[in-house]
């Protein structure tokens, strides 16, 4: 029986170390489109050398620039990968097998990452995300930062697992935290929480459990308490620079509109 077509869709912006195994991974798809925000490092070069028809935009922030990905495809099925994903054979197969009479409109596939210097423990917690669906039926959500797919419609979940490789350093973990949590003061979604003090002090403690504890990461060593505290951190920012903005009467801008960091 015929599957249905599928396009994968990137966003792009200076990924010229990690596109071409992204896109090298999903050779199988029947388009493959990448939107890129201005890169200068050959991300794009490399998006055509492996099949990709690439268009360019500025960047309009993470889920509108991914939606305007998606409206650029021409099939009805969209895989949505960021650029530094990649779909192992395994995964590949699935997803093709549930495209043949896929009978709703989206799947939910898991996430494994890469934390430093080694993957997620094998009994941690992995992270799941609608990323295969039915355009038609579907939109993102229009949050500045933790962007999802919102799907009209039944979803079900594949036994299908994403490489995600991240940041590759705590530098850039760091950073990622830093800029994300100016995203979310700024996020017109965001809801402002009350009693923000209390939470700057309580918090960040509980998100350190939650993730190194509950989420098994303490399976993963040194590395696994290192994601843990800077998880923790990246909960302290965000509460943080919501009281900062608050005493400040809402006249401080926390960072810049320009921001796009990895896509």
């Amino acid at each position: 029986m015929a599957r249905e077509p599928l396009s994968v869709v990137v966003t792009t912006f200076d990924n010229a170390d990690t596109i071409g195994a992204c896109l090298q991974s999903v050779r199988f798809a029947d388009e493959i489109v990448v939107l890129d925000s201005g890169s200068t490092d050959g991300t794009t070069d490399i998006a055509r050398e492996n099949g990709a028809r690439v268009h360019v935009q500025p960047f309009a922030g993470y889920s509108a620039q991914k939606q305007a990905a998606i409206d650029l495809a021409t099939n009805a099925w969209v895989l949505l990968l960021d650029s530094d994903e990649v779909l192992p054979g395994a995964a590949a197969e699935t997803v093709r097998g549930a495209l043949v009479s896929p009978g709703v409109a989206g799947f939910v596939l898991l996430r494994r990452e890469w934390v430093f210097w080694r993957w997620q423990p094998a009994r941690a917690r992995l992270n799941h995300y609608v990323r295969l669906f039915d355009r038609r039926r579907a939109r993102m959500s229009g949050h500045e930062v933790h962007e999802s797919v919102m799907v009209d419609g039944p979803v079900r979940q594949l036994d299908a697992v994403i490489d995600h490789y991240g940041e590759r350093d705590i530098e850039g973990r760091v950073d990622k935290a830093n800029r994300y949590s100016s995203l979310q003061v700024r996020d017109r979604h965001t809801r402002r929480p009350s009693f923000l003090r209390t939470r700057m002090v309580v918090y960040p403690t509980v998100a350190f459990v939650r993730y190194y504890l509950w989420r098994g990461h303490w399976r993963g060593g040194w590395a696994g308490f290192v994601a843990a505290r800077v998880h923790a951190f990246y909960a302290f920012l965000k509460y943080a620079k919501l009281y900062e903005r608050e005493r400040s009467g809402g006249q401080r801008d926390v960072g810049s509109e320009s921001e796009r960091g990895d896509q």
